[in-house]
């Protein structure tokens, strides 16, 4: 019988995955970051005893993430990500080949250390155009002197370093940060608990606040908390189900479809649609 790692995000209730052995553990100044083998799901990375992502599951997180905000834009030649220190975003972002440039922001090298060695196929860390800032990322995006076309916050549960990450100030200085068609997503959550719908409340309201459209979609990702979870999309002006944007997710997607397994045109239109339950969430 094997050990097990269990992840509660209610009382006794969570996620419970069979693990092999431990492979490592370290407590940086910022957090507890380990990464297990386990029995199903591959390795696996966990953060404060959080579940960032899988070797078998990944796919799906980094691919909403990215390709909804990257597709949407018309030219996406610099993008920013902030956090992501396990590599799959900035890989899904590299996909794109208008993109020259991936600014990954960073503040906790262990996790980096710990994704290259036990996590390898994860990232794409030696890819020329990708350059790796071990920073502070509020701070980085706050005094940004480079503009961004689409600005990623791909950071942790909204607890110790990642707290700020779901604050309308920091959204203030992602804006501007970013060109006059400039576009951002970050991660928000899932709505099934409830102790996460103040922090997805809090996006809602700051990203309508600070940018001209803000939207909410969806994805399923078998070990996050219920297996339902959120991401944000905004933009100063442009709207991710215009007919200029779904032309342009057709004709990409048709280009990159062979290296993508989560995301495609029908996913991207599909996944805006906000069941009741999480409407009430956002107001």
């Amino acid at each position: 019988m094997s050990l097990v790692y269990n992840e509660y995000y209610n009382n006794s209730t969570g996620l419970t995955v069979g693990i092999n052995k431990l492979l490592f553990s370290e407590q940086s100044p910022y957090q507890l970051v380990e990464v297990y083998d386990t029995d199903t799901w591959g390795n696996l990375l966990t953060i404060d005893g959080m579940v960032m992502l899988s070797e078998k599951d990944e796919f799906v997180y980094h691919e909403m993430l990215i390709h909804v905000p990257l597709f949407t834009h018309p030219n996406p030649e610099n993008v920013l990500i902030i956090g992501g220190g396990d590599g799959g975003s900035a890989r899904e972002a590299l996909k794109h080949k208008d993109v020259n440039k991936v600014d990954m922001v960073e503040i906790d090298e262990t996790v980096v250390r710990a994704s290259k060695r036990f996590l390898p196929n994860v990232g794409d860390f030696n890819n020329p155009r990708l350059n790796v800032i071990f920073d502070d990322g509020i701070s980085f995006v706050k005094n940004a002197h480079d503009k961004y076309d689409v600005i990623i916050i791909d950071g942790s549960d909204p607890v110790g370093p990642a707290e700020g990450l779901f604050r309308k100030q920091f959204f203030e200085y992602c804006y501007n940060a970013l060109t006059d068609n400039g576009v951002l997503a970050t991660q928000t959550e899932s709505p099934w608990v409830k102790s996460y719908h103040n922090s997805i409340n809090q996006v809602a309201k700051g990203l309508r606040e600070t940018f001209a459209i803000s939207k909410f979609y969806l994805a399923f990702i078998p070990l996050y908390p219920t297996g339902m979870w959120s991401m944000a999309y905004a933009g100063k002006n442009i709207d991710p189900h215009s007919d200029e944007v779904k032309q342009r997710v057709e004709a990409g997607y048709g280009k990159m479809k062979n290296n993508l397994r989560y995301y495609n045109a029908d996913i991207h239109t599909g996944a805006f649609a906000i069941p009741n339950f999480m409407k009430e969430i956002l107001k």
